[in-house]
């Protein structure tokens, strides 16, 4: 009898020793929540896209888009009221999403990504009816292609140090023809350079901030990369109207497909990568903030 119950504590015990990790595992975040709400953005253009073609689907797509973005508000509204969305759910409606994109652009299967990044968007590098120009012999990329990627966490000239470590997601795919070189959601890794705090005698901070390496479907290129714009993100809310009256979705070249307010208030950024503020005092850049990056030496994607 004791025997038995020595053994039965021993099963709870590693149920709980494993039950604790995969419980951390399936912890949902907020950015991955803006992540859906990007996706949704993102679908929206591609059916945008696919009603110059074909409108009877576009229509059905719409409908099956429009079901989405409302489940995609519930785990919102959930993970504030309740502080959890299980990872089953969240993971659910992004691969539904995905698959619409998938088939709003008539491709076979969709890509997938279980790390739940984004993979939305498109910006062409090139145009699509002619052949992509090699600029540097090693990367598909042009030396001087823009992207635009969401900053994960705050910047501030007032506590950081040169040599910190941030990250920033892309915002958009980033086209080479119909080849997806860089899919939105990947990680580039960003460095601070040199800092200048605000003080009574220099009153403006500023930061100089660079990106030396991108993460694409789980490999780390190196690269160069320099600041030339902040932008303020106006989420999925200001989106709508633009996506319904079609009104220049899919037109931008390097940049956001719409979703931007414009440059950041307080904010000027100068040449090599220098934030500065143009009040008196830190500059301050929050999380979501569209950076927009300029590749100096792209990463070697072929």
């Amino acid at each position: 009898m004791k025997r038995t119950k020595l053994l039965e504590v021993i099963v709870l015990a590693s149920a709980l020793a494993i039950a604790v990790p995969v419980a951390a595992q399936t912890t949902v975040s907020s950015a991955d929540i803006q992540r859906l709400q990007d996706d949704v953005y993102q679908a929206s253009s591609d059916i945008s896209r696919l009603r110059s073609s074909n409108s009877a689907d576009a229509t059905r797509m719409q409908d099956e888009l429009d079901t989405l973005r409302e489940e995609v508000i519930y785990l919102k509204v959930k993970l504030r009221k309740e502080g959890s969305v299980s990872r089953a759910d969240y993971t659910d409606v992004r691969n539904r999403i995905q698959d619409l994109r998938s088939r709003a652009r008539g491709e076979t299967s969709s890509w997938r990504n279980d790390s739940g990044s984004a993979s939305g968007g498109s910006t062409r590098v090139y145009d699509p009816d002619r052949p992509a120009p090699s600029t540097n012999g090693h990367s598909a990329i042009p030396v001087g292609q823009e992207i635009d990627v969401r900053l994960q966490s705050q910047l501030t000239s007032d506590t950081a140090q040169p040599e910190d470590r941030f990250e920033a997601t892309t915002v958009v795919d980033l086209y080479e023809g119909n080849r997806v070189l860089i899919p939105a959601g990947s990680v580039l890794r960003g460095v601070v350079s040199s800092v200048n705090k605000a003080t009574r005698t220099d009153r403006k901070g500023s930061l100089t901030v660079a990106f030396d390496q991108i993460t694409v479907r789980g490999r780390n290129y190196p690269m160069r990369g320099t600041v030339t714009q902040a932008l303020e993100s106006e989420g999925i809310k200001g989106e709508v109207g633009k996506i319904a009256a079609g009104s220049g979705v899919g037109a931008i070249i390097g940049g956001i497909i719409g979703g931007v307010k414009g440059a950041v208030i307080g904010v000027l950024v100068g040449g090599g990568g220098t934030i500065a503020a143009t009040e008196g005092k830190d500059v301050t850049l929050d999380p979501g903030t569209i950076l927009r990056v300029r590749l100096d030496s792209p990463p070697e994607i072929k």
